[in-house]
């Protein structure tokens, strides 16, 4: 099944029964684990939903700008803002990361699982522009399937991602041109998620973190 992964597609999924699934949870466990050692600056969370990630960076101390194509969302995200106590260091923006040009770079960008109206390759290269001089760019999507039947269930509430928005490692590392960028990571996971029914689903997962060279 083919999806267009326009506006209308992302306000629907936001307006719909899996909002409450999909906006539930902790950071996402790749973020964590990759992100926590290196010093606070400015970043974006390209793709945030309600903001878990977004959070959390903002917790560590970075100055975070949250950008997601879904005014439900972000409406969640703010929300949950209200009550946080980074709120201050965190900018809401809806926009279409198809089209949208930040003002400037960033120290770290990051995505999870986003998949904008354009091909899904194509937007992690239009992300990495964003990463300034020394900074980090970190990848977490779904991992490429030959047969997408067993991919399961992803971390924002789809059922079996289709191939037009999953990847694999290789496929990414090699458009970052070495003379540019330093792999860090890439990596392709599977884990269990529980979610809040308490049932666990499979999770397959692409991870990349890329540092630009100064």
């Amino acid at each position: 099944m083919t999806h267009s992964f326009d506006k209308n597609y992302w306000d629907n999924i936001w307006q719909g029964d899996r909002a409450v699934s999909m906006a539930a949870g902790e950071p996402n466990p790749h973020l964590v684990r990759e992100i926590a050692d290196l010093t606070p600056g400015t970043a974006l969370e390209a793709g945030c939903g309600t903001g878990t990630e977004a959070f959390w960076l903002a917790s560590r101390g970075w100055q975070v700008t949250a950008a997601d194509i879904a005014a439900d969302a972000l409406a969640r995200a703010s929300e949950r803002a209200a009550a946080s106590e980074v709120s201050g260091q965190v900018q809401w923006v809806e926009a279409d990361l198809s089209t949208w040009v930040p003002n400037g770079q960033f120290d770290l960008v990051t995505t999870h699982y986003a998949h904008p109206a354009m091909p899904q390759l194509e937007f992690y290269d239009r992300i990495a522009s964003w990463v300034a001089a020394g900074g980090t760019l970190f990848i977490v999507g779904h991992l490429h399937h030959d047969n997408h039947g067993a991919a399961g269930e992803h971390g924002h509430g789809h059922e079996h991602p289709p191939a037009e928005a999953s990847a694999a490692a290789a496929s990414i590392t090699a458009r970052l041109d070495p003379t540019v960028w330093e792999v860090a990571t890439a990596s392709e996971s599977h884990r269990t998620m529980t979610g809040p029914d308490g049932r666990e689903t499979p999770i397959h997962d692409v991870v990349v973190k890329a540092i630009r060279r100064a």
